[in-house]
């Protein structure tokens, strides 16, 4: 009875999303191409390979960008080209999104991520890296800074952290169901690709009008593989560290710049949160946007590229 119940809660605030959505059109999904600047890198962390996608150009110092939970370099997509005019930048696709390899294991939380994200660094011999996170990237972000700090120090740049969750908050109810044992596969199986995209960007925007078909079409094309929706399940089970408190207490050992931006109308991460994160890490600035809900780079991308480039520039 419960999972009936908590299923027709989540079907019914998708299904608001969609009527919000109404002028848009869908079509099924086709399979996912490389782009031009696409590139895939072969990892190994813990003698475990795994092969990365990242989308990547420009010259400079580099700008590695990780995504939120759900999403992939797409994300990107208004930030990337301005940003190569100074820097080498690289969107990576995180493990289990986007298109990089989804394996069917447990290794999902934050501290596996930032584990591949480190041995990708390595792999690539990339030195003087500004990590850009947004969401679920930015936990990561701030989980790669401290693993470096402890060994190369002068591997990580700075940091800008965009609507980033980093202290114990309440989760949205479709994360909490997807964090259910059961009901998170009956949930998964249950929702059309395109309605859960629909949803999840109607509660990421200040305006749900902004949302186009094609931005609907790119976050609902990922979930048609099984390997996306084992990923998004346990990504969610394991979303709160279990070692959260021993890595807040380590925020203040983080000495590089770091630029935080948020959204005043986030939904998802309330910016009381950011407030936290400048109060504990040391060399940072609070940047708050008007404009925007949980989508910065998307909803506010002029204003986001503004104060990355002011940022960049000081560095």
């Amino acid at each position: 009875m419960l999972a009936a119940v908590m299923r027709a809660v989540v079907q019914g605030l998708l299904a608001l999303a969609l009527a919000a959505l109404a002028g848009c059109s869908f079509s099924p999904a086709d399979q996912e191409t490389d782009s031009s600047d696409g590139r895939r890198t072969r990892v190994a962390v813990a003698g475990k390979p795994i092969t990365l996608y990242s989308e990547e150009g420009g010259l400079g110092d580099t700008l590695l960008l990780l995504h939120g939970y759900g999403s992939s370099t797409y994300s990107w997509r208004f930030l990337k080209a301005e940003l190569q005019r100074t820097h080498h930048v690289i969107a990576l696709d995180l493990k289990g999104f986007g298109r990089s390899e989804k394996p069917r294991d447990e290794a999902y939380g934050v501290e596996d991520q930032a584990k591949i994200v480190a041995a990708f660094i390595q792999e690539r011999g990339l030195q003087r890296v500004t990590l850009i996170g947004h969401s679920y990237g930015g936990s990561i972000a701030l989980a790669v800074a401290l693993r470096f700090n402890a060994t190369e120090q002068k591997r990580i740049r700075s940091l800008v952290l965009l609507d980033s969750p980093a202290f114990p908050q309440g989760l949205p109810v479709a994360l909490r169901v997807l964090r259910t044992p059961y009901l998170a596969d009956v949930t998964v199986a249950s929702i059309l690709p395109e309605a859960a995209a629909a949803g999840a960007l109607a509660l990421a925007y200040r305006d749900p009008t902004r949302i186009t078909s094609a931005d609907v079409a790119a976050y609902a094309r990922p979930l048609y593989d099984p390997g996306t929706r084992h990923a998004l399940i346990k990504t969610a089970e394991q979303l709160v560290p279990g070692n959260l408190e021993e890595l807040t207490a380590r925020y203040k050992s983080i000495r590089q710049p770091a630029l935080v931006i948020w959204c005043r109308e986030d939904k998802i991460v309330p910016l009381r949160v950011g407030f936290q994160l400048v109060a504990n890490l040391p060399n940072s600035r609070l940047e708050v946007l008007e404009t925007c809900g949980h989508l910065p780079q998307e909803e506010a991308a002029e204003a986001t590229l503004a104060l990355l480039k002011r940022f960049l520039a000081a560095r």
